[in-house]
């Protein structure tokens, strides 16, 4: 895809600029991977979403292993290779057995042995297909996870949809990444 955005040239960042950039590295990320330097041309922008994706990523109260699995999900429904890139491997250091992420990655319903593992992909799949979540799939998810997590998986789908659209409208891709593990 042609590049859509002006390289970002932190040496001429306006101040709101440097302190998203400031905080987005002295955060638990560490790094600008991901949409943050297309954002970073909106600072205000920028600011609330890192924020969000810092809460998203960090604090949903599901364990790092189901919320990975439920970005997989996302980044294979947009076919977000950047957003694929970056968390496969972070996936299957959580637990997300390989076997899930390449059902995933071809397109196919994965086999679980896992029942939470199954329950947040029926919730994201179920999610992204109808636009809507059953009564039988939200019932399952509160009793097993609570509302309020139920709540944080809906704004983490929310969230990195969010991120995939960023990334594949501009074409950005993630650092390192040499090839499109997805179709495009």
């Amino acid at each position: 895809m042609n590049k859509r955005l002006p390289d970002f040239d932190a040496d001429n960042a306006t101040g709101e600029q440097k302190a998203v950039l400031q905080e987005i590295l002295s955060g638990p990320r560490g790094n600008l991977n991901g949409p943050f330097l297309g954002w970073i041309h909106s600072p205000e922008f920028a600011q609330h979403a890192q924020r969000l994706g810092a809460f998203c990523r960090y604090e949903t109260g599901l364990p790092l292993r189901l919320s990975e699995l439920a970005i997989l999900v996302t980044a294979a429904r947009w076919r977000s290779q950047a957003e694929w890139f970056i968390h496969h491997p972070i996936a299957v250091k959580a637990g997300v057995p390989s076997a899930t992420a390449d059902a995933l990655r071809e397109g196919r319903t994965p086999s679980f042995d896992d029942a939470d593992d199954a329950l947040i992909h029926d919730f994201a799949t179920e999610l992204y297909e109808t636009q809507r979540v059953s009564d039988r799939t939200y019932e399952r998810a509160a009793e097993r996870f609570g509302h309020v997590t139920v709540i944080n998986l809906v704004g983490l789908l929310g969230y990195y949809s969010l991120v995939a659209m960023t990334l594949n409208t501009f074409g950005m891709r993630a650092e390192g990444q040499t090839e499109l593990p997805l179709n495009e």
